[in-house]
């Protein structure tokens, strides 16, 4: 039997960091496309997923769905109120998966930089383990700082930089936020650890990167073009493209 996916994409953060004006990073324009709709079409795409929902600032959500009323609609994205913290849109939008899902995937909004064969990779090692995410290897020397002044080099032996989609067996990670108590966990993975579950590593992609400042927006522009290449949803709709972005 085929495994069946629901994808949860936070995009309710404040993008304090991000800068430029009062736009928020999901919602940013990338070389003709929102972000969030660069990262949502990956996986709306993709005939495993069989759900699609998005978390939204509730100051945000009015707004948003009059501009993308069609990007929602033709990518069948379920819109979710976001909460004050990424653990807490992530269990509002948990909340929302449907019966029949057997995994479910967590994915940054502004990660827009993946492709579904990376995706598959960690879809099919979560069906094999119930728990697994990408990461790759810190290959920096790595300082611990205190103010301006470093205090110890930390060995990177065994250090690895989590990336996302993390993914994870449905009843494995509504029993991680069953436990959580009010834990703010960075990530998802976080919390499956802290509820005894192991959680396997896949090797993650250089170019999966999060967007969180404006060096990282602009890192996005160039490498958006050298992702494998794939058809894009817009690409295949029967109206013009105006109508998507």
């Amino acid at each position: 039997m085929v495994s069946k996916f629901a994808v949860i994409i936070p995009a309710a953060g404040q993008s304090s960091r991000f800068g430029g004006g009062t736009r928020k990073k999901p919602f940013v324009d990338l070389k003709g496309r929102p972000v969030w709709v660069r990262t949502a079409e990956v996986f709306a795409g993709m005939d495993e997923v069989v759900q699609t929902i998005l978390c939204v600032s509730p100051e945000d959500i009015e707004g948003f769905k009059l501009k993308f009323a069609a990007n929602l609609a033709f990518m069948e994205i379920e819109i979710v109120e976001g909460g004050k913290t990424r653990a807490e849109s992530v269990e509002n939008g948990l909340a929302r998966v449907t019966d029949d899902v057997d995994y479910v995937a967590v994915h940054d909004a502004a990660r827009p930089l993946i492709v579904k064969k990376w995706v598959r990779e960690v879809f099919e090692a979560a069906e094999k383990s119930g728990a697994a995410i990408p990461a790759v290897p810190l290959s920096s020397t790595i300082k611990r700082v205190d103010a301006s002044a470093i205090t110890e080099t930390v060995d990177r032996t065994g250090l690895y930089a989590a990336q996302t989609p993390q993914v994870f067996a449905k009843q494995v990670l509504l029993d991680a936020y069953a436990k959580r108590q009010g834990y703010e966990a960075t990530d998802e993975a976080e919390l499956v650890e802290r509820s005894g579950h192991p959680v396997t590593i896949v090797n993650g992609w250089a170019m999966n990167l999060k967007i969180t400042t404006q060096d990282d927006f602009k890192m996005a522009e160039a490498l958006i073009d050298a992702l494998p290449p794939e058809k894009s949803l817009g690409a295949l709709h029967p109206f013009s493209d105006e109508r998507f972005l």
